[in-house]
């Protein structure tokens, strides 16, 4: 999950064998959390923690992000707990990656990558909606850069 888009990469044996990406603008991407941290008056690298103190998590409908992010602001307004409306828009973006994930047939070792995956409520979301344990890299925001740098040196 990255920050323009999100995207389903079957390996088998070291190589590419299927590929899906999202097709709803940036929705369930780092933009998307971006703009919504914002609307939230949060730094998007605390969104996930305040997403796992939640005690009664938002219903967000929005699939896109201007939309979500007008969703985000009425809530506030509502008063709605910034805990609750955080773990609502992880929950909402867990839910669209399941839907991908499942179109590609679960796996039982996935890696979650990308900046996204240095949000620790989305891996636990993630986690909880797939029903397994998720791989992330020491360093996920590099991992796409580190892998076509060894494919351009000729490594497998």
């Amino acid at each position: 999950m990255g920050g323009l888009d999100s995207k389903i990469i079957v390996v088998e044996d070291g190589k590419v064998t299927d590929f899906l990406t999202n097709d709803k603008c940036a929705a369930g991407t780092g933009k998307f959390l971006e703009y919504t941290a914002k609307a939230l008056e949060v730094s998007i690298n605390d969104l996930g923690a305040l997403a796992l103190r939640a005690n009664h998590p938002a219903k967000i409908t929005s699939m896109y992000t201007v939309f979500a992010e007008s969703e985000v602001i009425s809530l506030r307004a509502r008063g709605i707990a910034k805990e609750d409306i955080s773990a609502g828009l992880v929950t909402s973006i867990a839910q669209r990656i399941v839907v991908m994930t499942k179109r590609m047939g679960l796996k039982e070792s996935i890696a979650f990558v990308g900046g996204v995956a240095k949000n620790v409520g989305m891996k636990v979301e993630l986690e909880k909606e797939l029903g397994i344990d998720l791989f992330v890299p020491f360093e996920p925001q590099i991992t796409g850069a580190l892998g076509a740098a060894l494919v351009a040196q000729g490594s497998d």
